[in-house]
């Protein structure tokens, strides 16, 4: 990528101010407070955009610091650059109250689309924090920060495991956790819905409990109430067979009052009084005779008027039997469906017992819920360590690169550099391994530069224009020379803003091309 034109239209202090940028060396030339701090944040905002602070932080934010000095209501500003062999106009204005940005190629007019992320393909995927941590060098900023660890750990997994460097890693990590937490939502969800329909059950089934204990008393009641009445009527069909059994033996007798045997009898007595006995006392006797036979006689007629109530009873004993038998046929039939309800909700509470036990038992949709958690865990834990090997093998080509530009630099003074993954450094001088802390600012500074130089190489196929802000503060005048000689080899795309002479005579003394720009 080349830069090849900046405008700004409105910004900061410059208006209408353009910049021609060659291939190569740029030296932005410019006393302090001439604007080159505004030339670098345009840069920046032109690729990055540039967002209003809200609340508090809107009043020192960078919004506010480079707003037009006039005519603040049009900020606005011109980038021109190459890329791919194709000339590119991005166009910005970045007024709250007319927001806009317009990117198209000026070969063929094609116009793009910034919000579907064209502007970011062309930058491969660079962002802000990579830009700061990597070409772009501010003012004493030469460390970098934790946002350049994380890019590289990314990138490491990435590009080893797919062979490019498009794959975000941690999206990939956390869209795996977020699928195993939603997993484990729905298991928990699940759960909560198994348990609200074991609740459901239980309290049904205890209810259907208590339905049989219910049952249970009434039809042992009723079957009491039956018995008491199947006895009843066997004691009065008994009572009614002894009746008949003497009826029967009675014979047919019964149906007189007075025997025919008895009244010859009576009438032969009768006729022998006279017979028997001599006048006068024939006719005494015969008179006792037929007294106490009129008494026999009144005697058998008056039993047989008792005779009715007889009769009356036995019509009330077969009420009482009828009665009692209308009763049994009750209890019976009371038995019967009190007998057919106790079987019913037998059967009901027996399938809610089969239904807890269902639900006791691990479900097809539970284990498939289980295997997918543990096939996300396992993918999870694959692309860990997958990362982590591939950070091993990143670290070591970063670490060839570092100690190349690094020995190149400084003159060969420091042969091999170790970063680790959390970009502590170490660097190997006389044969000795000590800590980047324990060197001047000069050298810490180089070893930062060399770092980004470095990083930028390996996450980038395509080398970005290195922009530099005063960052030769801490060089003695070797270093310089040899920084910038290593810059002019290397053709890379350099912008140095510095308010000093030492950067150009440098230039001059090495015999690199150079692009003046006055500010």
């Amino acid at each position: 990528m080349k830069l090849t034109e900046m405008t700004l239209k409105n910004f900061g202090k410059f208006t209408e101010k353009n910049i021609r940028l060659s291939e190569g060396i740029n030296l932005v030339y410019g006393e302090n407070e001439s604007g080159k701090s505004t030339v670098h944040t345009f840069l920046k905002a032109m690729l990055f955009g540039l967002e209003r602070g809200r609340g508090r932080a809107s009043v020192n934010d960078t919004f506010r610091m480079y707003e037009p000095w006039e005519q603040p209501n049009y900020y606005a500003g011109i980038l021109r650059f190459s890329c791919g062999n194709r000339n590119f106009r991005l166009e910005r204005n970045f007024d709250k109250y007319s927001k806009k940005a317009i990117l198209f190629c000026e070969d063929d007019g094609e116009e793009l689309s910034l919000e579907h992320g064209d502007l970011e393909m062309l930058l491969e995927g660079m962002g802000e924090a990579e830009y700061e941590n990597t070409v772009a060098v501010g003012q004493l900023k030469a460390p970098t920060g934790q946002p350049l660890a994380a890019e590289l750990k990314n990138y490491a997994a990435n590009y080893y495991a797919s062979g490019n460097g498009e794959i975000n890693l941690d999206g990939a990590v956390s869209l795996l956790k977020n699928k195993k937490k939603e997993l484990e939502k729905e298991v928990k969800e699940a759960g909560r819905e198994k348990q609200k329909k074991r609740d459901k059950i239980e309290l049904e089934a205890s209810y259907v409990w208590r339905d049989l204990h219910q049952l249970e008393k009434e039809l042992a009641q009723a079957q009491e109430k039956a018995d008491i009445y199947l006895s009843k009527k066997k004691e009065k069909e008994e009572e009614q067979a002894r009746m008949q059994e003497q009826e029967e033996q009675a014979g047919t007798f019964d149906k007189w009052r007075i025997h025919p045997l008895e009244l010859f009898g009576m009438v032969a007595a009768f006729i022998l009084s006279f017979v028997l006995f001599h006048r006068p006392w024939n006719f005494l006797v015969a008179i006792v005779v037929a007294l106490a036979e009129g008494l026999y006689v009144w005697n058998c007629m008056k039993d047989g008027r008792n005779k009715k109530p007889v009769d009356l009873q036995q019509e009330q004993e077969e009420e009482e039997q009828v009665l009692i038998e209308s009763n049994l046929e009750k209890a019976l039939w009371r038995s019967e469906k009190l007998r057919e309800d106790y079987k019913e909700k037998q059967i009901q509470y027996g399938n809610l017992q089969e239904q807890l036990e269902e639900l006791d038992e691990v479900s097809l949709v539970y284990k498939e819920q289980e295997k997918k958690r543990l096939a996300l865990e396992m993918a999870v834990d694959t692309i860990m360590k997958l990362s982590k090997d591939m950070q091993d093998r990143l670290g070591e080509i970063l670490n060839e690169k570092v100690s190349s530009i690094l020995n190149k630099i400084t003159g060969g003074k420091y042969e091999k550099v170790w970063v680790d993954e959390e970009l502590h450094i170490h660097l190997l001088s006389d044969g000795r391994k000590v800590a980047v802390e324990q060197v001047s600012r000069g050298t810490i500074e180089q070893v930062y530069f060399a770092l980004r130089m470095a990083s930028s190489d390996v996450l980038h196929e395509e080398k970005y224009p290195v922009i530099l802000d005063d960052t030769f503060a801490y060089y003695d005048d070797r270093r310089l020379a040899q920084t910038l000689c290593w810059l002019a080899e290397d053709d890379r795309q350099v912008l140095i803003f510095t308010c000093q002479k030492r950067e150009e005579d440098a230039l001059k003394e090495i015999g690199a091309a150079y692009n003046k720009i006055e500010i």
